[in-house]
């Protein structure tokens, strides 16, 4: 059965497709991406629904059987039939699996903080996904998630969504300026209130349906259960060592901690201790004081820049931006190098705390809701001092004191 649009009214202002296209709606079987897709078939889009099956999750923890992604794959179909367009579930475990759970996997073992989702989001997501759309003879591709897309004088632009509390652009960084020609984001203009009404509108049985929060594959956050199936040994006994060298114990694998870590260090100390590094050559946790957390700089890698001009052209000499180096985070104030060379280096304003290696550093152009997205990188390197008396953006000049 197919169910009527909401009245105009309520989809006034509503991000959607002007002519009638053929449109690929994402749906992962939740209240945004099933909005999405009912939102474009109100549209009059000739639309198709595809979810990917990336994982069984009995598999991924051990436990078979298990499976709450069939769930999820049964709430998109029965919303897809509710809405009257045709339904497609495609298999990309093996593919999700090599570029998404093993690469998290490689990335703890390395002592770094990995972000899967925006691994999918690019591995999977805006490569796999969009090139299947294109194949489906799809002009576009529309997504459930809270970010903008806006048209500029130069092409689309990515942007921070008008809901602030629900922005998910810091994981949307690696989206390209060719992958925004065909990227539709119908709810970057919405509240997640206004979503949830529009579910009711549509008299989809999802509308109140919990929104997920823990990463896909770690549903439970044992991250260690996860990288010990997948890495045997990965839970290497070693040493955990003072920032001043002294060695104050032992730990079980260094896949248990993360910087900025405090409670569960197991060690007797006249002062509260925290883990400041993990290192992963001679598997090590460094720990100590607070005030050793503080990051200055970052160095970054896999540079994804979606400004109108190189970036090399803007941040030669230093380019002042707002960063958020989590996504729970509102951006802070920092100064972007870059050069020819491809070294990219970032100055933050105040500092930062509890920083690590493989987490994502998110460039915009204003701290405020909806600011447009520069682009983003992935922290290499964080840097604990910044010589006063050395000039900063060339390249390793503020690589002293880093980890």
């Amino acid at each position: 059965m197919t169910t009527s649009p909401p009245s105009p009214r309520s989809a006034a202002g509503l991000r959607v497709p002007d002519a009638r296209e053929r449109v690929v709606v994402a749906m992962s079987g939740g209240v945004d991406s099933s909005v999405a897709a009912a939102m474009m078939k109100a549209a009059g889009h000739d639309v198709i629904g595809i979810t990917l099956q990336l994982y069984d999750h009995g598999s991924a923890t051990g436990r078979k059987g298990s499976c709450c992604a069939g769930q999820d794959i049964h709430d998109a179909r029965r919303v897809a039939e509710q809405i009257g367009i045709p339904h497609y579930v495609l298999d990309y475990e093996a593919r999700f699996a090599e570029k998404v759970i093993d690469a998290f996997a490689d990335s703890y073992v390395a002592g770094e903080t990995p972000i899967p989702c925006v691994t999918c989001n690019n591995e999977i997501k805006f490569r796999d996904l969009l090139n299947t759309a294109k194949d489906l003879g799809a002009s576009t591709l529309v997504t459930g998630h809270y970010v903008q897309r806006l048209e500029g004088p130069n092409g689309p632009r990515l942007a921070r969504s008008v809901d602030p509390d629900r922005d998910q652009s810091y994981f949307l960084f690696g989206v390209t300026k060719e992958q925004l020609e065909i990227l539709r984001f119908p709810l970057g203009g919405l509240h997640k209130s206004e979503v949830r009404d529009l579910a009711r509108q549509f008299n989809l049985e999802i509308a109140d349906k919990a929104d997920s929060q823990d990463i896909c594959f770690v549903p439970k956050g044992r991250y260690s259960d996860v990288i010990e199936r997948l890495k045997p040994g990965a839970l290497e006994a070693g040493n955990i060592v003072h920032i001043d060298g002294r060695v104050l114990g032992r730990h079980e694998g260094i896949i248990n901690f993360t910087v900025g870590q405090r409670k569960g260090l197991k060690i007797p100390a006249a002062e509260p201790l925290y883990v400041i590094r993990l290192d992963a050559s001679n598997n090590e946790v460094i720990v100590g004081p607070r005030s050793a957390l503080t990051t200055s700089g970052l160095v970054l890698r896999d540079l994804n820049w979606l400004g109108d001009k190189p970036v090399a052209d803007v941040a030669s000499d230093g380019l002042p931006v707002y960063v958020r180096l989590r996504s729970s985070q509102a951006p802070r104030p920092a100064t972007l190098f870059s050069d020819d060379s491809g070294h990219h280096e970032v100055v933050l304003s105040d500092g930062e705390l509890g920083i690590a290696a493989g987490q994502a550093c998110v460039f915009y152009e204003t701290a405020e809701a909806g600011a447009i997205v520069l682009g983003g990188g992935f922290i290499a390197k964080t840097l604990k001092t910044l010589p006063a008396d050395t000039p900063r953006g060339e390249a390793g000049s503020i690589a002293a004191g880093g980890h």
